[in-house]
C-alpha cells in the first residue's frame, strides 16, 4: 500500500492516480470524497458544524468511483466538485471530526484490495501501517500557478492572486485544525515537487515503491 499526503494543489491526485496505474493497484481519491461531501452539504444548505442535520445527511451519504467519474448520493459530481466554490468551502467541512469519522470506515474498507491513496491524513490516521508514505509538497506559488492553469484550461475565469490567497488560507486551516491536522507521518518521505515535471515526480514515487514493495533477492 502506498499513501501520498500533502497540502492542496501539490499534485497528489494526479501523481497517485498515475502511480496506481503503473503498479496495477486501485486508486483511492480521498480528496474527491471530501469535496463530494462539501458539495452535498452546500446543496442542502447545511453549514460546516456538528449538528443533527449534518449527522442525518452524513448517514445517507454515499460516494463511489467509476473510472475517473465521481458519484455522490447517486449523482455525477465529477465537474462540480472542482469548482472555486468547493475550493473555498471544503476545508471547514473536512476539518469536522464527524465528517472525517463518517469516511474513515469507507476508506479503510478499500485496504483489502491493496491501493494507492492520496489525502492529508492517510499516513498518520487512516493507514498508519502503509508500506510507503510520501508527503508531497510544493511552494504556494507553484501550487497556485498549477490550479490557475487548470481552471484556464477548462475555460473558467481565474485570478492567480486570489488562488494564491486561497492556497495559503487552506494550508493554515489544514495545519491547525483539531482533527487530523496536515502533517507528515514520522516515517514519511518528503518529496518537494517545486520545479519538477510530472514525470519526475511520478518516477520518484515509483522509486520509493520499488524499494519497499519489491522483495530483495
Amino acid at each position: 500500500m502506498i499513501v501520498i499526503d500533502g497540502p492542496a494543489g501539490a499534485g497528489k491526485s494526479t501523481v497517485a492516480r498515475e502511480a496506481a496505474r503503473r503498479l496495477g493497484l486501485p486508486f483511492l481519491d480521498t480528496g474527491a470524497m471530501y469535496r463530494a461531501i462539501t458539495h452535498v452539504m452546500l446543496s442542502k444548505g447545511i453549514p460546516p458544524s456538528d449538528s443533527p442535520e449534518m449527522r442525518a445527511a452524513l448517514g445517507g451519504f454515499t460516494v463511489s468511483f467509476r473510472g475517473e467519474r465521481v458519484f455522490a448520493c447517486g449523482g455525477d459530481v465529477t465537474e462540480v466538485i472542482r469548482t472555486p466554490e468547493i475550493d473555498r468551502n471544503v476545508s471547514p467541512y473536512s476539518a469536522l471530526p464527524v465528517v472525517r469519522e463518517s469516511l474513515l470506515g469507507i476508506q479503510r474498507d478499500q485496504k483489502v484490495h491493496g491501493l494507492v491513496a492520496e489525502g492529508r491524513d492517510m499516513g498518520t490516521v487512516v493507514f498508519p501501517d502503509a508500506d510507503v508514505k510520501i508527503f508531497l509538497i510544493a511552494s504556494p506559488g507553484e501550487r497556485a500557478a498549477r490550479r490557475h492553469a487548470e481552471r484556464l484550461a477548462r475555460g473558467e475565469e481565474s485570478d492567480y492572486d486570489d488562488i494564491l490567497e486561497q492556497v495559503k488560507a487552506r494550508d493554515e486551516m489544514d495545519m491547525n485544525r483539531a482533527a487530523a491536522p496536515l502533517r507528515p507521518a514520522e516515517d514519511a518521505v518528503i518529496l518537494d515537487s517545486t520545479g519538477l515535471s510530472f514525470e519526475e515526480v511520478v518516477s520518484r514515487v515509483m522509486e520509493q515503491a520499488a524499494r519497499v514493495l519489491t522483495p530483495e533477492p
